[in-house]
């Protein structure tokens, strides 16, 4: 009962209308994709793919519990207004749950991985979250109460995140009409921006209906252009601190304040709150609008060859994997997920121009290489990893060979 079926079929069409709209840009001189902001951005997507493979969490079996013990049969059927009824409320729904992830510091820390991005394009909508299986479904129960079937469940949920990909651009502008029902482009570029006269508004996932019914609509103004990213910006490009680091911080908060009641206060407070104590003693630099810049670490071209070549063959043993995931064991599923995890984290050091990067690519390669002789990868999978791992562990060393030699200092 889930709708990646849906988003897996669809990453293909993601990723060509990625590469139209970066080539676009580049025609129109107004490309706005940087190679570190868009690997992560597609990067923490492809992760996010592995968690209903793994099987974590247990809203599966709630949902069912649900549709099939406490079902008032309202919906049932297949005729046109009941598919429509059920596309509606999906979306009702998907608005309450992305607000309360937006103004509860607990659910917040499962959704701001979206939000890391500064740079606002296609890629930006792959950046998804892994944690989202805590309780991102409970929001979504009435439906199985009311009695939508799973399979149509399954499907307007997938076309409702899919749909929710094109707004994720600047190349196009504002739609007319549209602007009054639909999400669009500009009003949820409102929604992705840091300036305090965007802030906390644009919830929607179809319908911009919601946002205008219960006040939390904002329109793009011609003369504010937003500035993308977090307030208190993440200053990594690491996919598994993206998705830990407000966990961290609550729990870091929690454990430091004195006060019983703020180390409650703490998880359930709006996002931006912190206990006084804490934050006197423990400061936080957040973003000044007025002389911000993106966080963009400067690296080699050579780094920059590396990290998108390695990429590219993640991406492509990823999607090998979930377009035949039923041809492997568990193992086999759990071998391919650490590796592309690990590269993905190693990827990062590198675009952070982290000096611990190429170091863990050859710890990673020779791993994978002993894994490879143990017989943990799949026999239809293993000569693809054999290379990939020689390719990985020969460029780590002769970049880190080519680093060493320029460090030298000439007699």
């Amino acid at each position: 009962m889930d709708s990646s079926i849906i988003i897996t079929f669809a990453i293909p069409l993601f990723f060509g209308l990625i590469l139209i709209e970066f080539f676009y840009g580049i025609l129109k001189k107004q490309n706005n994709y940087r190679i570190n902001d868009a690997i992560t951005s597609m990067s923490l997507g492809l992760i996010s793919r592995f968690v209903p493979i793994l099987g974590l969490g247990f809203q599966y079996v709630v949902y069912k519990a649900v549709a099939e013990q406490y079902n008032l049969k309202l919906l049932n059927g297949e005729e046109i207004w009941v598919w429509v009824t059920a596309f509606v409320l999906y979306d009702v729904c998907y608005y309450w749950m992305h607000r309360i992830h937006h103004e509860i510091k607990v659910f917040w820390a499962t959704h701001v991985v979206h939000h890391h991005g500064e740079e606002f394009n296609l890629s930006t909508a792959l950046r998804q979250t892994s944690t989202g299986f805590l309780w991102k479904w409970v929001f979504f129960l009435p439906l199985f109460i009311i009695g939508i079937p799973p399979h149509m469940y399954v499907t307007v949920a997938g076309i409702n995140l899919v749909y929710q990909f094109w707004v994720h651009t600047e190349h196009i502008g504002r739609l007319g009409f549209l602007e009054y029902i639909f999400v669009t482009p500009s009003n949820h570029r409102v929604h992705h921006a840091q300036n305090d006269d965007y802030l906390d508004a644009n919830y929607g996932g179809v319908f911009i209906l919601w946002d205008r019914i219960f006040g939390t609509f904002i329109d793009e103004r011609s003369d504010l252009k937003p500035v993308y990213g977090t307030v208190k910006p993440l200053k990594s490009f690491n996919p598994f601190w993206a998705n830990i680091e407000v966990f961290y911080q609550m729990i870091f908060d929690s454990y430091h304040t004195v006060k019983w009641s703020d180390k409650i206060r703490v998880w359930f407070s709006p996002p931006n709150w912190r206990p006084e104590d804490v934050s006197i003693k423990y400061p936080i630099q957040k973003n000044d609008l007025s002389s911000f810049e993106k966080y963009d670490p400067q690296i080699s071209l050579r780094e920059k060859i590396f990290a998108g070549t390695q990429f590219a063959v993640i991406n492509i043993m990823t999607v090998i994997m979930l377009f035949n995931v039923q041809n492997y064991i568990y193992n086999e599923i759990l071998a391919i997920i650490l590796l592309v995890v690990f590269a993905a984290v190693t990827n990062s050091f590198i675009l952070d121009g982290n000096r611990i990067g190429f170091k863990a690519e050859l710890l990673k390669s020779i791993a994978v290489l002993a894994c490879l002789q143990l017989g943990y990868f799949s026999s239809s999978m293993s000569f693809f990893v054999m290379c990939y791992a020689i390719f990985t562990l020969l460029a780590s060393t002769f970049i880190l060979l080519s680093k060493n030699k320029n460090t030298i200092s000439p007699a």
